[in-house]
């Protein structure tokens, strides 16, 4: 019994103390074993490692990419506009000891504020020595990868890996805003203008054109129409002719008739002229009283 009261707190003692001695390490994870400050193992692969209990400790860092997101910086262009810009920067840790000794503890949060001291600068000098529309052109991958390898050789010295760098955004500063606006809004506005004014000047041609077209056609039209219709007198000029030849009372008596069509139009016609008038010959009936008007049957033209 005596026995088992020292046994027992030894046997947890033991426990403890292996248990202590052994660490884990996750496949997202990597770490450092120091022994009073003094990196004593790197473990860099997951599964188990071993640490002497009490003296020496262990230090996790991330195994993983991770994102840095750049505070917006001003940036002037080759032909002097200013753009404003934010980067996206994955990162990821290559050398344990080289980044310990770089950014001491805190070593996240420092190395975030190290990394962002090397990509912007590396921003500037990227985009500061080209025009502001190869920024939004095709060349904008090419920029971003320069940024990428000037950073990257910058940031091997902190045992860190530059993956990449990402332009999220290039915007105009705000109080450049309105300047510019306006003066694409004038440069739209003239462009208008001139198309405005070659559409006028394309419309007075066609216009001009079609009343030329009109005029000679109508020109041309009653050109035509008075030969036909002077051609069309002469032959009822002949016909006529003729039939006065052959039968000239026939002859007299259309032409009075037409005469009288032409004469008594209307409702309300009237002539003066004396009754006993060669033009009233085919009027007068000696058998119709004389107070009466004669009726004649009409005589198709």
């Amino acid at each position: 019994m005596m026995r088992a009261m020292y046994v027992i707190p030894a046997v947890v003692l033991v426990l403890g103390v292996l248990l202590s001695s052994v660490f884990i390490v996750d496949e997202r994870k990597k770490a450092l074993v120091l022994q009073f400050g003094q990196v004593t193992q790197v473990k860099e692969e997951p599964g188990l490692g071993f640490k002497l209990p009490l003296i020496q400790e262990v230090v996790y860092y991330e195994d993983r990419i991770l994102g840095l997101p750049t505070t917006p910086i001003e940036v002037t262009m080759l032909d002097d506009r200013r753009l404003v810009v934010d980067a996206f920067a994955r990162w990821r840790i290559t050398d344990l000891i080289r980044f310990r000794e770089a950014v001491g503890t805190g070593a996240e949060a420092q190395a975030l504020r190290r990394l962002e001291s090397i990509v912007n600068p590396a921003i500037q000098e990227v985009l500061g020595s080209v025009p502001s529309n190869r920024v939004l052109s095709e060349d904008r991958t090419a920029l971003m990868n320069q940024i990428r390898d000037i950073a990257r050789r910058q940031a091997a010295n902190l045992g860190i890996e530059v993956v990449d760098v990402r332009l999220t955004r290039t915007d105009l500063p705000e109080q450049n805003l309105d300047a510019t606006f306006n003066r694409m809004r004038a440069e739209r506005q003239r462009e208008a203008a001139d198309e405005i004014a070659r559409g006028g000047e394309a419309a007075q041609r066609v216009r001009a054109t079609a009343d030329r077209t009109v005029v000679e056609l109508t020109s041309d039209a009653r050109r035509q129409a008075e030969v036909i219709r002077g051609e069309a007198d002469a032959e009822r000029n002949g016909i006529l002719a003729g039939a006065f030849g052959r039968d000239p009372e026939f002859f007299s008596f259309i032409r009075s008739l037409t005469a009288y069509e032409a004469s008594l139009r209307g409702e309300n016609s009237s002539i003066v002229m004396q009754p006993d008038s060669e033009f009233f010959n085919y009027l007068r009936s000696e058998i119709a009283p004389v107070d009466r008007p004669v009726e004649t049957a009409p005589v198709a033209p």
